[in-house]
């Protein structure tokens, strides 16, 4: 049986957007346990930057990229069970390779996507999407009335953020920098949100939750705002750093965890908690329950072709991008 023809972005070594490449290639046969997905749309993230930078070690040079998107089954390995050719799915994780028009990857970390989903919502949340899902009930079951810390609420996952908070009346104080993004969160369903570049964020949390503080903060941002966060944490309550977007936390002197009010700190990742097919499957559908009825609204606000992925990267970096960006192979 004769290949289609394909295309895909790989690096064959480390840097900057400009080591990306877009190839011609011919898509793999899946092997056991295997499925091969056309992809309709595919996500970008965070992460994505820090594999082509080297920050995350990758496997092997060359290598693809991206790890997100949503598509059609368009053949399966021996012994798949439940996937077959025609079905919808979606990821969020496996081997690299997914900014290409076909992916190759094991079926466990595929999820069924309902009809209500397009491939563009999927492609722009999944990895967001199931952060936001793991952040708010499991690393910390949130509660109707609790008031948590949010940085970059403005960003892709801080919007879903936001409005999952106030689908569970959760009080979200959100971090953004500048009048444009904090509007944006604050539409999104921010209780309050503060404007990093011209306001003291500790003291505007502490004025907000009038000295009690969050019994949590999320903190995606890392290295710059990592003591920014310790400061806006109730006493024994907990910080989620879940990200570096600008750059990783390093040199932790876990006594500042004691002088501050013997605070928790996790450091959560997303194949932990989304570590067996039902799960995530379980994960995923609570998330598309929330897009589905309307609570949640996915703002892909930026769609470039996968032939310009160097481009969105750079977009990206610049911080020029809000909600989600997706490429269209």
């Amino acid at each position: 049986m004769s290949q289609p023809a394909s295309h895909r972005i790989q690096f064959s070594a480390h840097g900057g957007p400009e080591v990306l490449q877009h190839l011609a290639c011919t898509p793999a046969e899946p092997g056991p346990g295997e499925v091969r997905v056309r992809n309709h749309a595919i996500g970008l993230n965070y992460i994505d930057t820090y594999h082509r930078s080297g920050l995350y070690p990758t496997a092997s040079l060359p290598s693809g990229l991206g790890t997100e998107a949503a598509g059609v089954v368009e053949a399966v390995g021996l012994g798949v069970v439940g996937f077959q050719p025609g079905d919808r799915v979606a990821y969020a994780g496996g081997p690299l390779g997914a900014y290409a028009q076909h992916h190759v990857l094991p079926a466990g970390h595929l999820v069924r996507l309902p009809d209500a989903i397009s491939f563009e919502q999927a492609a722009a949340m999944m990895l967001k999407g199931l952060t936001v899902q793991y952040l708010f009930r499991q690393t910390h079951v949130l509660q109707a009335g609790d008031t948590v810390l949010f940085h970059a609420a403005a960003g892709g996952v801080g919007s879903i953020a936001c409005q999952w908070a106030k689908a569970l009346g959760v009080r979200l104080i959100g971090t953004a920098g500048g009048p444009e993004k904090a509007a944006k969160a604050q539409a999104l369903g921010a209780w309050a949100v503060i404007d990093y570049l011209k306001d003291d964020v500790p003291a505007r949390v502490a004025e907000l939750t009038e000295g009690r503080k969050c019994p949590v903060v999320y903190d995606g941002v890392g290295q710059a705002t990592w003591a920014a966060s310790l400061d806006c944490v109730a006493p024994r309550g907990l910080l989620v750093s879940f990200g570096n977007a600008s750059g990783a936390v390093t040199g932790v002197n876990l006594g500042i965890l004691a002088q501050k009010g013997s605070l928790y700190v996790t450091r959560p990742t997303l194949a932990t908690y989304a570590n067996t097919p039902e799960r995530t499957q379980a994960m995923a559908d609570e998330l598309f329950a929330l897009v589905a009825s309307g609570q949640i609204v996915i703002d892909i606000a930026q769609r470039f072709a996968l032939a310009d992925a160097a481009e969105a990267h750079r977009a990206l970096a610049a911080r020029e991008t809000t909600g989600s960006t997706i490429l269209l192979p």
